[in-house]
């Protein structure tokens, strides 16, 4: 049936967004007809199925909202680019699902529209589930946007697939506490499929769990200027080769940047929550490629930062098991794991595992725990190899 294009702009006080669809004369939505190569800009509401084409390079104008019954379908070797600004992101609402089939032959691609655009361009991935959160009968607020929610009681609930995604260039941010991450994954349940992800110049964190239980596998974030792999809110899936990267030269602008982050809820603001998070991570490296810094150098170096404040971070309750980490190159980490937080420590039962292949001193400890408290299993130790490099062969990056 022939399909009609009708475009409806809506003003708000802060800025127009344009929404794209197209129904047929049964008024389905369907959205955008990939034949026409005019309609190249995606903005609005999915609320059908919305069939991309890896002929047309597509421009993000606004936030693109798959709204529940909505599935966004994209094809091996589409290319999406970003506008500047804050408002340009993709979220999967409850109920809705995106799929992203790239191949290694035809990635994924989804950047900012501008040449070398660097970190915090445009927003970047959130995707909302139904999964459990440290409180099961709580839901929570997106950060981006609070009028959406996430979480639930179906650990098996899909979202839907993504392999072989490039996310570049994410991060954009309205204040210092709302800001998006590369992939935000909130509630996301085990029934959605990640596999394969390059995620590069992105502000704030690479990837950021909040709870939920889905699964994540060979994972590759390169200089994100917070946390690499962030865990909070009862999170409890597992990560299974993940590879974080500080390229020579890199210098963070946030006060605690990481390679892993747990909390076991959110903010540690709720220790009483019966799910605290309890992941797993499997085969993972950091590599510190910038130079080293003294012990004087680091102690009065102010942001942006020439050092890691932790490799590993567990804290406020957090569970972790944590096998076959490595930490290497010719940078500088101050602590190695540190399981200590003001809001609460991690958990005395975490398996962790990681070996130090750093070739500069550390600034401060191996295993910084608080005073009087026992972790028998979270040990530094030789022998780790981490994450293999050739998993991410298909992402054309240099890792020497």
């Amino acid at each position: 049936m022939k399909k009609l294009l009708r475009i409806v702009v809506l003003a708000t006080l802060a800025a127009a967004f344009t929404f794209v669809s197209c129904d047929d004369e049964n008024g389905n939505g369907n959205n955008v007809d990939p034949d026409k190569k005019e309609n190249n800009l995606l903005s609005g509401s999915v609320t059908g199925t919305m069939q991309l084409s890896a002929d047309i390079e597509y421009q993000l104008t606004g936030p693109l909202i798959v709204e529940e019954g909505g599935v966004l379908e994209i094809p091996a070797g589409t290319v999406i680019k970003a506008q500047k600004g804050f408002s340009k992101y993709i979220l999967v609402l409850q109920g809705g699902k995106i799929n992203a089939r790239g191949t290694a032959e035809k990635p994924i691609k989804m950047i900012g529209d501008k040449e070398n655009a660097g970190e915090g361009y445009w927003g970047g991935l959130v995707i909302n589930g139904k999964a459990p959160l440290a409180d099961p009968a709580e839901k929570g607020s997106t950060e981006v946007n609070s009028a959406y929610t996430y979480g639930g009681n179906n650990p098996s609930d899909n979202s839907g697939v993504i392999t072989y995604l490039v996310l570049g260039n994410t991060g954009a941010r309205s204040s210092a506490d709302v800001e998006h991450n590369g992939l935000t994954l909130n509630g996301v349940g085990n029934g959605t499929k990640i596999e394969n992800l390059y995620i590069y110049d992105g502000a704030d964190d690479g990837i950021e769990f909040f709870g939920g239980s889905v699964n994540v596998k060979n994972l590759l974030v390169v200089n994100s200027d917070d946390d690499m792999f962030d865990f909070t809110q009862g999170y409890n899936g597992t990560l299974e080769n993940a590879y974080g990267v500080w390229e020579v030269g890199y210098e963070s602008s946030e006060s605690d940047p990481r390679g892993i982050e747990a909390d076991g809820n959110l903010d540690g603001k709720f220790k009483d929550h019966p799910n605290q998070s309890n992941f797993t991570v499997k085969n993972m490296t950091i590599e510190l490629k910038l130079a080293a810094v003294s012990d004087a150098e680091a102690a009065a170096t102010a942001a942006p930062y020439k050092y890691m404040h932790d490799v590993i971070k567990l804290r406020r309750g957090a569970n972790a098991t944590i096998t076959n980490a490595l930490v290497k190159g010719v940078g500088t980490a101050k602590d190695l794991v540190d399981v200590t937080d003001g809001k609460g420590a991690g958990d005395t039962r975490a398996k962790i595992s990681l070996t130090n292949a750093l070739t500069s001193k550390i600034i401060g400890k191996e295993i910084n725990t608080p005073e009087g408290s026992s972790y028998p299993d979270v040990k530094v130790e030789p022998g780790n190899t981490g994450c293999p490099t050739n998993l991410f062969d298909w992402t054309g990056y240099k890792f020497k």
